[in-house]
């Protein structure tokens, strides 16, 4: 055997042998289709910076009402489309509305244009072509080649930074543009004011004022280049009726302020063959200062690939804390997925504590550490009990977060759906309550418990918020007061539950009591006729006509009366005893995984596909998540594990269109991420957890106690996915459901599994 063919195997078996990190599994574009609304790009895990590629600058609307394809733009990012517009800093993961997209950096050489131009036409604008063999995309770490101008662009991350290196072809005229006016679901008015100020030939800041999702938004920045500004200029869209003094100058070229509605800029250089000019990129909601400081505390140096492996760095951390033992693919889509459930709720304090309010005043964070994107409706049913295991100490600072919104809020009341100090009021029910009551059941301090259990009743008794008057009236909310009444009523009858236990806790038995009888609330609105929960009218009687495949107009949102029937996750018991017992229960439940839903009523929903549908059982919208584990509570956990083997191996996938749907800021990974350790939190608040199905051969879950808790599932395989014994701690366990503390103080739980049901 001759040196070069040794050598060659030595090589192939230290590839193979190498340990490879969590990090390493994660591959951020999974889900990056128009409904997953994912994006591949740089950031740490909460942080504040989310900094990734744009792909089309569709406009929510040009003043002729709602244009459909910017729902595909969700995250700015489309992995079908061929150009790239550039690079911004901040981004949703997975949300079915948007906002966002702020900062636009665009690298070019040649002539400076200062529009995107379009898909058809990339030479009509900044834009560029680009090819997926050259993009790459890790944990921290975005690359690409932009085809156009020759240009390599690198991106990575701090908690607050955004960190770009961009490697020029030789040319008298390359670019940086800083688009203020590009976002996400843009329309023209958007931008209320924005302002950039060049201090010194390196370092420019300033700050830009929108209104969208969040109705009164302004973020700032610091940007400083690693070269000196040759020169840079500006130009100003928007009309202007008063031209005030400043006539006097050439503001359009080399004047240090710059300011408008619709306002474009660049900064050029003149570039060697392969020179590299890097950009960092502060944020802050609070002033340029904070943006500067955030900067200076972050990233001292111009060491590009040590920041970047920083960021793998504390990416590595945060994954380790589960590692498992399956197949390669199975690793990718479970390493995916916890990734992306830690990208949200996101950072937003600057390094020296301060940040926005809710009323838009300067506040500073007194023991905690300040949050911002509070998905509630989507995120309380499984990414936050997640966190309760994970991420304790940041579960306590999003507490506290929402407290403090609850004190700046002119209403009282905690955050519905929020993001970068405002409130924009999307989906239904008072979702901050199950979050906090299921950390404090859970013993997870730092908050004060019953300051926020007075937040948690002011919110539940605000009345014009939603039909909550109505409700509190009519105990259920009445269909010709309030849309979405049936929905509204079983969520608010669950928050109700939650408020019931943590008053019981705290020892008010009277608001105990109260909140425990607003919790029945689901027994008004079910119909013995039809066997379904149905939207009631304020005189008594059930709305119709009455279609239970149908969403729209029929009282229910993002799930239809089959779906949301099953909602009571506080007291699943009295949900089989309405359907007539376990074994009509049992043939429910199988009709809803059996009947098709149509084309005609899934298309009712824009956010919803026939790729996250299983029969009528709708896994891509959240209302469903808890129905798998329905079938334990009536004596089938058997076809629980059949269900749960059938949604992970069919709805989760390592593909660009990975995901059946809306990630939600984290909730569809989450429900992965549990429901492959074998357990789900069905009623986040109880403290339990439903035992389904392992679809990993071993998972050992490290907490920040120090304990770990370790799971293996023996025989596992592709047939074996049936519970023959379960053993905690090393003795039987008799039971398919699991206490939180029995987890969080360490030991093991050990599946034995098989490939017939064992019922």
């Amino acid at each position: 055997m001759n040196k070069p063919l040794i050598f060659s195997l030595l090589c192939v078996v230290t590839i193979f042998c190498q340990a490879q990190t969590p990090a390493q599994y994660v591959n951020p574009f999974i889900g990056t289709n128009e409904m997953g609304h994912t994006y591949p790009g740089a950031t740490v895990a909460f942080g504040m910076v989310q900094l990734s590629p744009e792909t089309d600058t569709i406009q929510y609307s040009v003043g002729q009402g709602y244009i459909k394809d910017v729902y595909r733009y969700c995250a700015g990012y489309q992995y079908t489309d061929k150009t790239i517009v550039g690079f911004s800093h901040t981004h949703f993961s997975g949300t079915g509305h948007s906002d966002l997209g702020d900062f636009l950096i665009m690298p070019t050489t040649g002539n400076v244009q200062l529009n995107p131009g379009t898909a058809q036409n990339p030479e009509s604008g900044y834009r560029s072509r680009f090819s997926h063999e050259t993009e790459k995309a890790s944990v921290g770490y975005y690359s690409v080649m932009l085809d156009d101008y020759k240009i390599q662009a690198e991106l990575t991350t701090t908690e607050r930074v955004g960190f770009h290196r961009y490697t020029f072809p030789e040319s008298e005229q390359a670019n940086i543009i800083l688009d203020m006016v590009s976002g996400i679901y843009n329309y023209d008015g958007k931008v209320v004011w924005s302002s950039v100020r060049v201090e010194n030939d390196t370092l420019v800041t300033g700050y830009r004022q929108t209104q969208g999702w969040a109705r009164e938004r302004t973020m700032y920045f610091a940007m400083v280049f690693s070269k000196p500004i040759r020169n840079y200029g500006c130009r100003e869209e928007a009309k202007v009726v008063y031209n005030d003094f400043y006539r006097k100058f050439n503001t359009t070229k080399d004047f240090p302020e710059m300011s408008g509605r619709k306002l474009k800029t660049y900064f050029s250089f003149d570039t060697k063959t392969g020179e590299q000019i890097l950009v960092k990129f502060a944020l802050s909601a609070v002033s340029t200062e904070g943006a500067l400081k955030n900067l200076q505390a972050e990233i001292r140096n111009w060491d590009f690939d040590q920041v970047r492996q920083n960021a793998e760095n504390k990416w590595n951390k945060e994954l380790s804390k589960i590692t498992i033992e399956a197949s390669e693919e199975k690793k990718i889509i479970f390493y995916t997925a916890l990734y992306h459930s830690f990208l949200s709720p996101t950072l937003f304090m600057d390094t020296d504590g301060n940040y926005r309010g809710l009323d838009h005043n300067n506040h500073h964070a007194e023991g905690f550490t300040n949050y911002t994107t509070f998905s509630l409706w989507d995120t309380y049913r499984a990414l936050h009990p997640l966190f309760t295991l994970f991420q304790q100490h940041r579960t306590s600072d999003m507490i506290n977060s929402m407290l403090a919104h609850q004190q700046q809020s002119v209403h009282h009341i905690l955050p519905v759906w929020s993001h970068y100090a405002n409130e924009n009021w999307c989906m239904i029910g008072y979702h901050a309550v199950p979050v906090i009551v299921d950390a404090y059941m859970k013993g997870i301090t730092g908050f004060d418990a019953q300051k926020a259990l007075d937040a948690c009743i002011s919110s539940s008794n605000y009345a014009p918020y939603d039909g909550i008057g109505d409700y509190l009236k009519y105990g259920y909310v009445p269909s010709d007061k309030s849309s979405n009444a049936a929905s509204k009523t079983l969520e608010y009858a669950y928050d109700d539950y939650c408020i019931s236990l943590m008053a019981k806790k705290l020892g008010n038995t009277d608001v105990a009591n109260r909140y425990a009888k607003r919790a029945e609330a689901f027994n008004l609105i079910f119909d013995s006729s039809t066997g379904f929960m149905r939207a009631k009218r304020s005189d008594g009687s059930f709305q119709s006509p009455f279609d239970p495949m149908s969403t729209e107009k029929q009282g229910f949102i993002e799930g239809n009366a089959w779906n949301y029937s099953l909602y009571v996750p506080h007291d699943p018991m009295k949900l089989i005893a309405l359907n007539g017992g376990n074994k009509k229960f049992i043939s429910h439940l199988d009709s809803l995984f059996n009947v098709k839903l149509d084309e005609k009523h899934f298309g009712e929903s824009e956010d919803l596909s026939a790729a996250g549908i299983i029969g009528n059982y709708v896994h891509g919208n959240e209302p469903s998540h808890h129905v798998p584990y329905l079938y334990v509570f009536s004596g089938a956990p058997y076809k629980t594990q059949e269900r749960i083997h059938q949604i992970v191996n069919t709805l989760y996938r390592n593909a660009t269109d990975g995901l059946c749907g809306n990630d939600d800021c984290g909730q569809m990974s989450a429900w992965y991420i549990f429901s492959s350790l074998g357990f789900y939190p069905v009623c986040p608040g109880s403290n339990e957890y439903v035992i389904g199905s392992p679809s990993v051969d071993k998972a050992t879950l490290n907490f920040e106690n120090g304990k770990q808790f370790v799971i293996t599932a023996q025989n596992l395989s592709d047939k074996n996915i049936y519970i023959q014994q379960i053993k905690l701690n090393g003795t039987v366990y008799n039971k398919y459901i699991i206490n939180h503390q029995d987890i969080i103080n360490g030991g093991s739980l050990e599946f034995v599994m098989g490939a017939k049901p064992k019922k």
